[in-house]
């Protein structure tokens, strides 16, 4: 930030904290107050007396984000090509456009940072201190916030914000953009219509809740929706929706409320489906059995392909207690989960589909049957002839598989 902003800004800080005023909760106040200060600046720096401003619609335009958003970031935040804003150090500011990561030309300070993670923190009630280094949060606009803090850190703050952006509608749009094929959109549209139980997986970015948002909005709109997550990111457009986070404990230890118990109670809330957003722990327990009590349900993970994320699936609800055995989970994965997606974020940005499996319900060993459904094929999502083993929910839905897979229309 320039000397003459910074005073500008410090001048306005001043009317503000005398006028006992908040200018966050006013932005035309905010641009009112900026704009009376420039003025008086650009007045004295006519007299000689201060540096002259180089330009005082930018200046404006700077100081006001400083006042009311969340400074030399705002620009980023508000530009609807930027996915992604991450800060490894004050000089080490990035930001991902498409899907490819750029190091920006911005050079903060040390204070600026911690205060924008202040400031950041405080419309969420969550904190970041030596006791709680870490932190997830949402932003005002739905972003998402992960805040590491030193001594975790070696030296600085580590701040990433996954932009929030309004969701693609449908499978209609990702066929649009390439992500799949229209043949391929058409069978997940059914396997949702039909209850199955999918499982979307990926690795960071590979769009994996664009995909469960995707899906969701082929969900017939009578259905009841219950969504658990650690912060918020689906954005779902169904008209019979509850939507709920985790939150973290208080500064006193009391208060958390855990995926597990997320879970717990969604299944008291009358669901016709069930959505967690990403399975990491022992949560995985608790939605396998909610899930192989015949309630449909989605959730995403991170893996490096389909059959990756069934056998991490299998590992996950072992962390719930020694009482939990393989034996037990490994048939219940392959009985519950009926459809396994898997994403994948290209080296040029673009996200895809490569994948999508049919676990068969049967084990052979420690593995999970599967049949490859559609797999990628001289660059494009092709079916390969095999087809679900478990046909059941479809056939109760009154689909045909043989259609649909011919490339027909259901």
């Amino acid at each position: 930030m320039s000397k003459a902003v910074s005073i500008i800004t410090e001048q306005v800080r001043i009317r503000v904290r005398r006028d006992g005023v908040d200018l966050g909760s006013d932005h035309a106040l905010a641009h009112r107050y900026v704009h009376d200060e420039v003025q008086r600046y650009s007045e004295r720096a006519l007299g000689g007396s201060v540096p002259l401003l180089a330009d005082e619609g930018l200046a404006t335009k700077q100081i006001v984000a400083t006042l009311t958003g969340f400074g030399a970031l705002q620009p980023f935040l508000d530009d609807p090509e930027i996915e992604e804003i991450w800060i490894n150090g004050p000089a080490k500011v990035f930001v991902a456009r498409h899907g490819v990561p750029e190091l920006t030309g911005l050079d903060l300070t040390d204070i600026e940072v911690r205060d924008l993670v202040e400031r950041m923190l405080q419309s969420s009630g969550r904190r970041v201190d030596l006791s709680s280094p870490f932190v997830d949060a949402a932003l005002p606009d739905g972003s998402r916030l992960h805040v590491v803090r030193p001594d975790v850190t070696q030296r600085y703050f580590a701040v990433n914000i996954r932009k929030f952006a309004k969701r693609l509608g449908d499978l209609r749009k990702l066929v649009e953009l390439g992500s799949l094929t229209q043949q391929a959109a058409e069978f997940l549209r059914i396997c949702v219509l039909a209850g199955q139980n999918i499982l979307v997986s990926g690795a960071t970015q590979s769009g994996k809740t664009t995909l469960l948002n995707a899906l969701l909005a082929s969900a017939r709109v009578t259905e009841r929706i219950v969504t658990v997550e650690e912060t918020f990111e689906l954005d779902l457009s169904a008209r019979d929706t509850v939507a709920m986070q985790c939150r973290q404990p208080s500064l006193e230890g009391t208060g958390e409320i855990t995926l597990r118990r997320l879970i717990k109670e969604a299944l008291r809330m009358r669901p016709d489906r069930l959505v967690v957003g990403e399975v990491r722990e022992a949560e995985a327990l608790d939605l396998l059995i909610a899930l192989n009590s015949g309630l449909p349900g989605m959730c995403s993970i991170h893996a490096n392909g389909a059959r990756d994320a069934l056998s991490k699936l299998s590992t996950l609800p072992l962390l719930a207690g020694r009482n939990i055995d393989s034996s037990f989970v490994v048939p219940t994965v392959a009985e519950s989960i009926d459809i396994v997606v898997h994403c994948e974020l290209e080296s040029h940005g673009g996200r895809r589909i490569t994948e999508i499996i049919a676990p068969s319900g049967q084990v052979n060993g420690a593995v999970i049957e599967a049949s490859t459904i559609f797999s990628l094929l001289r660059g494009t999502l092709e079916p390969t002839g095999s087809y679900p083993t478990k046909t059941a929910k479809f056939r109760a839905s009154g689909f045909d598989l043989a259609t649909v897979l011919a490339g027909r229309t259901a």
